[in-house]
């Protein structure tokens, strides 16, 4: 044991934690003007954007990482205009994780930051609008502040999904050494070769990783909720 532990390579791991920040900033970013569209919203098209929107929970993630995969190939127009006019490859390197991941996770930072949008007291929302705040000043100000939970909720769980990513990844990027080879996918090959005690370690530290995720968002929202009564 102590031996598999000094020879861990922790590279898949760095990889991992690099993409599963940079997915969760990407879609932070892009997401809270689109989640309070989507709270705020009377129209028609709502339910489809929401239905979209939760297409990677219920679509087996090799589909996903089929039809991205198509999508930012060379011969698909995407691929060509990026790779003619900017020389970059959109396949089986980080860039194509980064768009894969953010595809894939977008549901789980989407949904958590619309459900808080939706809990903030409208009557405070309104009396920003008439103090003349603009939306973006009442989003930051006034939403976003008295929404914590949900905030919280979103960037960790949408970070821990991330870093678990296995099917999209692997589908997107395959296993380069240093470049798509995340702990998922390391862990896939250990397996392949009945490497089993490594296999358990890595297994070990994800498992660990992600319980200590689920239990700081529900120490923290179980605290604002006491704080709040």
């Amino acid at each position: 044991m102590l031996e598999i532990l000094s020879n861990l390579e922790l590279a898949p791991f760095l990889l991992s934690f690099k993409l599963a920040s940079i997915t969760t900033f990407i879609l932070l970013i892009l997401c809270l003007p689109f989640a309070w569209w989507l709270s705020q919203t009377n129209s028609k098209s709502k339910p489809l954007l929401e239905a979209l929107t939760a297409l990677p929970i219920v679509l087996p993630p090799s589909v996903i990482g089929f039809y991205i995969l198509i999508a930012l190939s060379k011969n698909s127009p995407i691929g060509a205009f990026f790779d003619e006019y900017f020389g970059i490859d959109l396949v089986f390197n980080f860039n194509g994780l980064v768009i894969a991941s953010c595809f894939y996770s977008l549901p789980f930072m989407v949904q958590p930051l619309q459900s808080g949008f939706e809990t903030v007291n409208k009557n405070m929302l309104e009396a920003s609008y008439i103090s003349g705040k603009s939306k973006f000043e009442t989003i930051l100000k006034v939403a976003l502040p008295n929404m914590k939970p949900a905030l919280i909720s979103a960037i960790i769980i949408t970070f821990a999904h991330t870093v678990g990513e296995f099917g999209v990844v692997l589908m997107v990027g395959g296993s380069i050494p240093d470049e798509t080879k995340v702990a998922s996918v390391a862990i896939y090959e250990m397996v392949e070769i009945m490497d089993y005690s490594s296999a358990h370690i890595y297994s070990a530290i994800l498992l660990l990783m992600s319980f200590l995720v689920l239990l700081s968002v529900y120490i923290f929202n179980h605290k604002q909720k006491k704080n709040f009564l």
